[in-house]
């Protein structure tokens, strides 16, 4: 490992911490949304899908578009600001993968059955195998909150590392 500055060292914590205190964050909204907020509206759709509905019920769009993007940054700006630590790196990058792979999980399948159900219930229509599609959204989030936890704390070990070659 080549010659790292006490200011390089310092940065490097700063931005992994942060996206590390900012991926529990994100990790503890998704917790109350899996156990709080999924059941209400999963127990008897369509009825409970107003409770998606931006402006009706409690839309968490907004929220996760943000939070999300904000951990997006952090994560990435982690990533550059401990390059040259490469244990480090190697195992920011991995994580990153198995994130950046939940992510597009999350885009490509639970966004859009999200939006779908945001429109039947504007418009309520005799849907098929509602019951069963929003129980399998429920299973595979826990499925999602779970890696992304597993994910989150690895995140540790890699602070541990990052603190102890600075000192």
């Amino acid at each position: 490992m080549e010659s790292l500055t006490t200011n390089y060292m310092l940065r490097a914590e700063i931005w992994l911490c942060g996206t590390t205190l900012i991926y529990f964050l994100l990790n503890g909204a998704q917790i109350f949304e899996t156990l709080v907020f999924v059941p209400k509206w999963v127990t008897s759709p369509p009825d409970n899908f107003k409770l998606l509905l931006d402006g009706k019920g409690t839309s968490l769009k907004t929220f996760w578009i943000v939070f999300h993007s904000l951990h997006e940054i952090t994560f990435i700006l982690a990533i550059m600001f401990c390059w040259k630590i490469e244990l480090v790196r190697n195992w920011l990058l991995i994580l990153f993968i198995f994130h950046f792979a939940v992510r597009v999980w999350t885009l490509s399948y639970f966004a859009p059955n999200i939006i779908d159900f945001q429109k039947i219930a504007e418009t309520p229509a005799l849907e098929k195998n509602l019951i069963n599609r929003t129980s399998l959204w429920q299973t595979l989030n826990y499925v999602r909150v779970g890696i992304f936890l597993a994910i989150s704390c690895g995140l540790i070990p890699l602070c541990v590392k990052l603190f102890r070659l600075h000192t």
